[in-house]
């Protein structure tokens, strides 16, 4: 008999899907709600959000990577392990160059950026996707998954830095006599941004099912 018909071996299709699913149709956050403790955290400001979510998706492409092509050595039993480690291996790599390039967003960010090693989506994409996936498709998964999760954060930081303080990228938009919502700046802020942005995302998925319905 020749062929091999096993679906098991059969490999998986790269499309054009597997970028943009990470982006909108399985945002890290805005639909799966991973990862809300940085994103709540650090997003008060553009840079920090912006910092933040590039250095998030430098681990998650890189494990995804790597992941990717040792999948067929790392016994089942260990898997996990094996992906936290080869996780925070890339975590200490951005946190040092981190370092390197700015050591005030670096302070600004604070334990956040070693705690991207308990970031939810970054071990999820490892475990459902590249464990089981070859390298390109695991790398095109991680780069589609890291600008959905930098986008979400990158909103909050925007909304509350424009709206806390007046500015956006430090730079002053509205004169001396705007009068900032310092609510935006403070962790309560970060609970009424990210609300109101599920709002808006349930809205605009809602009406894009509608149309496809008719």
């Amino acid at each position: 008999m020749s062929g091999n018909n096993n679906p098991a071996t059969a490999q998986p299709t790269l499309s054009l899907d597997t970028f943009l699913d990470g982006i909108w149709k399985e945002n890290p956050v805005f639909i799966h709600l991973l990862g809300m403790c940085p994103v709540l955290a650090v997003s008060n400001s553009v840079i920090n959000a912006l910092s933040m979510g590039m250095a998030t998706m430098f681990v998650l492409i890189m494990s995804n990577m790597v992941v990717s092509l040792v999948r067929h050595w790392v016994p089942g039993q260990i898997r996990i392990a094996t992906f936290i480690v080869i996780i925070a291996t890339f975590v200490t790599v951005a946190e040092y160059a981190m370092q390197a390039i700015s050591l005030e967003v670096y302070q600004a960010l604070g334990a956040y950026v070693p705690l991207i090693v308990v970031n939810c989506t970054i071990l999820g994409r490892a475990e459902s996707f590249a464990s089981k996936n070859p390298l390109l498709p695991s790398l095109v998964d991680g780069v589609g998954v890291g600008i959905g999760f930098t986008f979400a954060i990158f909103m909050m930081g925007a909304v509350r830095e424009v709206l806390g303080a007046g500015t956006f990228l430090e730079i002053p938009l509205f004169g001396p006599n705007f009068e900032p919502w310092v609510v935006m700046v403070l962790p309560g802020g970060g609970f009424f941004v990210l609300g109101a942005l599920l709002l808006v995302v349930v809205w605009i998925n809602e009406r894009f099912k509608k149309e496809n319905a008719v």
